[in-house]
């Protein structure tokens, strides 16, 4: 008689068994995602209390170098050794960062603890999904990934809310340690679920000197994002020579990997006619949504005069157009077996919402903005998992690790270099902006003086505190309308992206499957 739990003879699990993953899956997505964004919030009582104010955004940016830079790395790593175990090692690398973070005393060791924190991040970005593409049949895959793309939406949204009350309530040193249950859940639920998968056995040798490659050009371009129009400028000749480096080591990258027996990222994925496109337009959108995502609560706490707290739950209605369109869309795509027509609505919608937000103005009515805000949700819903449910799709199912990570690697670079981008044009024309209202400042009072400090500009008199606002309002706008280009041409390559049939089962070709 068949048991009903034990997987099928292609490996994929059953739907009991899926349930009991996705839990484990679904708590790793939902620690990774909300550390992207859960410290900003906290920023200035940490800065209170361990000093380093110097060093404040390497807070952020280790995080986000050593995630972006290492999940390519956990892919590949587990297209050979199993999705499992490098999952549950993902899940302690980043709870050790986690305690690490808590139990800073300075500034140096948080942020070592971020570092270490990103490494375990980018694995389980991408191992989440790339599990997802084990156990369970093409056909299937929507019903199940637009949870996370769900969740994804939920913890980023839900980040600088949940950052903010950590921080007024018991402490910012416990934005680090509910890391730690969470974690310890997640890696109970997928060691106990996960035991059924089966092993993957092949011949196997490091691409050591492609890993180190790819982690230097990452690290010298996000560093020039990092550090460009901050701290030395976007043509300073230190940030150049980081940005000529970093290019240098990418198509160093190249040459590398086109020799190497077992490629980081096998190029034959960029002669696929799905995979190319579909990264591409991961990127672009990638761009859209970290700039959306980042800059609203600034909107929301200088023109509204919202709190942190508040302006995190000010994103709720962007958090259920993500929540909606992505479990739709995710069950559509399974019951109908197409996929190519969400990434075409869903970036026409983001561009629609950013053409839409560059009409706030200072008097908009929340009910207004959270709708256009709202629309932006929805269109990123469309588009999350949709995309890396194709690409599983058009791979073989020896590359899925090494395909899945690369869309999740796309993605960050993208936010990274979106980030950069917006905060280089808010900083340019919010400069300029106030330079056109200086009369109505105070007398030697810079840009940097009141611009940055929320609780300054608040405390203004209501001339000099509506010119300044006006200027942030300008700048926003402006930052928004730079937006919609790259949602454009993320349209473009929509359209561009093939539809193949989605399989009900891919089974292994040229590696042996073992029971355990």
């Amino acid at each position: 008689m068949t048991n009903p739990q034990a997987p099928a003879d292609h490996g994929y699990l059953s739907h009991r068994q899926i349930l009991v993953v996705l839990a484990g899956l679904l708590a790793g997505v939902f620690l990774a995602a909300l550390d992207m964004s859960i410290v900003g919030t906290a920023l200035p009582r940490i800065v209170s209390d361990l000093g380093g104010l110097n060093h404040l955004s390497w807070v952020v940016t280790a995080y986000l170098l050593t995630s972006t830079a290492s999940t390519p790395l956990w892919g590949k790593i587990s297209d050979l050794y199993g999705r499992r175990p490098m999952f549950q090692t993902a899940i302690t690398v980043f709870v050790a960062g986690s305690v690490l973070s808590a139990l800073a005393e300075s500034m140096p060791m948080l942020i070592g603890g971020r570092a270490i924190q990103g490494i375990g991040a980018g694995g389980l970005m991408a191992l989440a999904l790339s599990i997802v593409g084990d156990v369970i049949p093409p056909r299937e895959r929507g019903r199940y990934q637009g949870y996370f793309g769900a969740v994804f939406g939920f913890s980023s949204v839900s980040g600088p809310l949940v950052g903010g009350w950590f921080t007024d309530g018991p402490g910012w040193e416990w934005i680090f340690w509910i890391n730690v249950p969470i974690g310890i859940a997640a890696l109970v639920a997928t060691t106990i679920a996960l035991r059924d998968m089966p092993k993957v056995r092949r011949e196997h040798k490091i691409d050591y000197l492609g890993a180190a490659v790819i982690v230097a050009s990452v690290t010298a371009i996000l560093l020039y994002t990092a550090w460009a129009g901050n701290e030395y400028g976007w043509t300073d000749p230190y940030s150049l020579a980081l940005l000529a480096g970093g290019v240098l080591l990418a198509g160093l990258f190249v040459w590398v990997e086109s020799r190497a027996e077992e490629p980081i990222i096998p190029l034959r994925l960029f002669r696929n006619r799905v995979f190319s496109p579909t990264v591409a337009f991961t990127a672009l959108l990638g761009v859209a949504m970290f700039g959306g995502i980042i800059f609203l609560p600034v909107y929301f706490q200088v023109v509204q005069g919202m709190t942190p707290t508040e302006s995190g739950l000010a994103l709720v209605p962007m958090m259920a157009g993500i929540l909606l369109t992505s479990i739709g869309s995710g069950r559509l795509m399974t019951r109908t077996g197409h996929y190519k027509v969400f990434p075409i609505v869903g970036a026409a919608v983001v561009t629609v919402a950013y053409l839409l937000l560059r009409t706030l103005g200072a008097d908009t009515p929340y009910w207004r903005v959270g709708l256009f805000i709202f629309v932006l949700g929805a269109g990123l819903g469309f588009t999350m998992q949709t995309v890396v449910t194709a690409v599983q799709n058009a791979v073989e199912r020896r590359d899925m690790g090494a395909a899945t990570s690369s869309v999740t690697f796309f993605r960050t670079m993208g936010g990274a270099f979106g980030t950069a981008i917006f905060g280089a044009v808010l900083t340019s024309r919010l400069g300029h902006y106030l330079a056109e209202a200086g009369g109505a400042l105070p007398s030697g009072s810079g840009e940097a003086g009141i611009a940055n400090n929320v609780q300054a500009i608040q405390a203004l008199p209501p001339q000099m505190h509506d010119a300044v606002v006006t200027a942030w309002v300008n700048a926003v706008q402006d930052v928004f309308l730079v937006a919609i280009p790259f949602t454009t041409i993320a349209l473009v390559l929509a359209f561009l992206i093939p539809e193949l049939e989605l399989k009900q089962a891919d089974k292994p070709a040229t590696e042996q499957v073992l029971a355990d």
